[in-house]
């Protein structure tokens, strides 16, 4: 049976890197991978065979990867955060029903032995950088249209807005993107305080990172790249400093046992 690990290496800093997932790198012979997620990983790759595909590339790369199993070698497809949210991981299963249903001539990608191995997502990585922002209900939103109509991701914040969810927008914005995260503060103010509590998390856990705490009614496209996790706490998250330090929280309703 041959092998393909789809790999989830987590958000950039190296110790954040799940056991299983180095292992799984260094039990492959090739990896499959936007490039700057194999430099962020360092020596662990080194006497691999490299297959770096630039953004875009998103179904040449699972398509890569299982034709690199299909033929007999142990591969990995590798991708930041966690490879099964907003990630490769979800082209690999659909290229495999395509297949399935017909409407593609590899049958050689049935015999693969596919592993998916988890990794810190984003939004998690942001949680953690600021408390426990997701101590309570929560959604993730991606904000590109480009493979879902806008009118669904609409549909879905007011879903997020109606039920009160701590929620992380991924892809909030791009160069060609950049009113998506306004209208959706705009319809979540609908719904819940300017004052609720922001985090703008940037290149998360890397050297560079960066880390703004802000408010709903300010959130604001201009500070917002396509770097950035944007989490928006709901209408109970809590804002609270402590000398220098910053921490949002969102309550799990302890409160009542805590008097």
């Amino acid at each position: 049976m041959t092998k393909l690990y789809v790999v989830g290496t987590g958000p950039g800093d190296i110790d954040l890197v799940a056991p299983k997932a180095m292992a799984a790198i260094k039990a492959s012979s090739d990896l499959v991978a936007y490039g700057l997620y194999l430099e962020l990983l360092g020596e662990v790759c080194e006497g691999k065979t490299h297959h770096d595909l630039p953004l875009g590339e998103e179904i040449g790369r699972a398509r890569l990867a299982l034709d690199l199993a299909a033929s007999g070698k142990t591969a990995a497809l590798i991708s930041s955060g966690d490879i099964g949210i907003y990630a490769m991981a979800t082209l690999v299963f659909e290229l495999l029903d395509q297949q399935l249903q017909g409407k593609e001539n590899h049958p050689e990608w049935l015999d693969v032995d596919i592993e998916v191995v988890p990794g810190i997502s984003a939004m998690q990585a942001g949680a953690s950088r600021v408390g426990a922002m997701l101590g309570h209900d929560f959604c993730t939103i991606s904000l590109s249209d480009l493979l879902t109509p806008w009118e669904t991701i609409e549909k879905r914040l007011h879903a997020c807005g109606e039920g009160d969810f701590v929620v992380s927008f991924y892809n909030p914005r791009s160069k060609k993107r950049d009113w998506q995260i306004n209208t959706a503060r705009d319809i979540l103010l609908q719904y819940r305080p300017g004052s609720t509590p922001v985090l703008l998390g940037r290149q998360l856990t890397r050297s560079d990172e960066g880390i703004t705490l802000t408010t709903l009614d300010q959130l604001d496209a201009k500070d917002v790249d396509m770097f950035t996790l944007v989490s928006v706490g709901n209408s109970e998250s809590r804002h609270i400093v402590n000398g220098n330090k910053e921490w949002i929280y969102t309550p799990r309703g302890y409160k009542k046992k805590l008097v």
